[in-house]
């Protein structure tokens, strides 16, 4: 019985090899398309009822900060998924997939950018160029952090076209850093406790989202390669065995990680919103504040990816077809990436009221 798939050659010339790829590329489309909603539509749903006031522009403010999360996740991910992958004995590490970092820091450097002009037009979205003082933002804390993710993203950019892509940890770090910074003002009661609870929680949420992506893209990678070696030599399919094998191994290794980096995330989560919320009034708050709503939307999200990751390890280690483990995660993914947006919204909105 064989394992090989149809490849190119054997199905032709016409179409069908071509559709999962079209397929993806149009279910990828409809994902941004979803979650770039999140945060523009986001806030009017939130807000309402609550008698807060939101900052003009929220909506374009939550949404350059969900890609800025984003453009982050991924080179982050890849950095990860290329490190598990040289731990999997026999892996494929010649067929990795085409680097998304150099995109994802372009598309990064122009969220920044965007948001270091709303620190530069007194946290307003600019109208005009003469609306904004560039030479401002290095006279403030917020706009020193601005510029920091800015010149990070471009290092970063550069870092993965150079000869040591590797070296891309160190501006991305720092674009994690500022976002630990920014989030936590000096006037707040224990800045420096909320930043470093805010740095592991960005870190990890980072590894998790990136490092699944990338290893599905890796794991695809490998079996398309197998398949077509396989295909071009007339071999049986050992050579698809073993991708899948490596595959599998791959998978139960990001697994293992992985639940290491949600226990991380919900502690830092939860210390976070207790410090953001005291105990006596997070019930309250999140129903009666827009931050709080917001709050327990991410946590549904989270619960629902925490589900299908526990699918996904399930099938690892009980289906007879361990990669049959991809389609909860494939889904995880998704979930990961609403995630990311309503982290984008929950950012800009104001900051729930401290009663006491």
């Amino acid at each position: 019985m064989t394992l090989i798939r149809p490849t190119a050659e054997a199905a032709g010339a016409s179409g069908p090899a071509r559709r999962p790829a079209a397929g993806g590329a149009v279910a990828l489309l409809v994902l941004v398309a979803v979650a770039a909603l999140i945060p523009l539509l986001g806030p009017r749903s939130v807000l309402d009822g609550t008698g807060e006031a939101a900052a003009p522009g929220v909506g374009g403010i939550a949404l350059l900060r969900a890609v800025l999360f984003a453009a982050l996740c991924v080179p982050v991910g890849e950095l990860f998924a290329a490190r598990l992958a040289r731990r999997v004995p026999g892996a494929p590490l010649e067929h990795a997939p085409h680097s998304w970092a150099p995109y994802a820091a372009a598309v990064g450097f122009v969220a920044a950018l965007g948001l270091a002009s709303v620190v530069a037009t007194g946290n307003l979205l600019p109208h005009h160029l003469s609306d904004m003082d560039v030479g401002g933002l290095y006279e403030s804390r917020d706009g020193k952090l601005a510029l920091l993710e800015v010149n990070a993203f471009l290092a970063a950019g550069l870092c993965a076209l150079s000869r040591r892509p590797a070296a891309q940890v160190w501006p991305l770090a720092a674009v994690a850093l500022a976002e630990a910074l920014r989030a936590h003002a000096a006037p707040e009661h224990g800045p420096l406790v909320g930043s470093g609870l805010t740095l592991v929680h960005v870190t990890c949420a980072a590894l998790w989202t990136g490092g699944l992506l990338h290893v599905l893209r890796m794991l695809r990678a490998w079996r398309v390669s197998s398949e077509a070696e396989a295909a071009q030599t007339t071999k049986t399919a050992g050579t698809a065995v073993s991708a899948d094998a490596a595959g599998a191994a791959l998978l139960g290794l990001y697994a293992r990680v992985a639940a290491v980096l949600f226990a991380a995330l919900t502690a830092t989560g939860a210390w976070s919103a207790l410090r953001r919320m005291p105990p006596g009034t997070v019930l309250d708050q999140l129903t009666a504040t827009s931050y709080g709503r917001t709050l327990l939307a991410k946590l549904v999200l989270v619960a629902v990816v925490a589900v299908l990751a526990l699918l996904a390890r399930l099938r690892l280690r009980r289906a007879a077809d361990r990669l049959s483990a991809c389609v909860p995660a494939r889904a995880e993914v998704v979930a990961l990436g609403l995630v990311v947006a309503v982290s984008g919204l929950l950012t800009a909105l104001p900051l729930p009221i401290r009663w006491s």
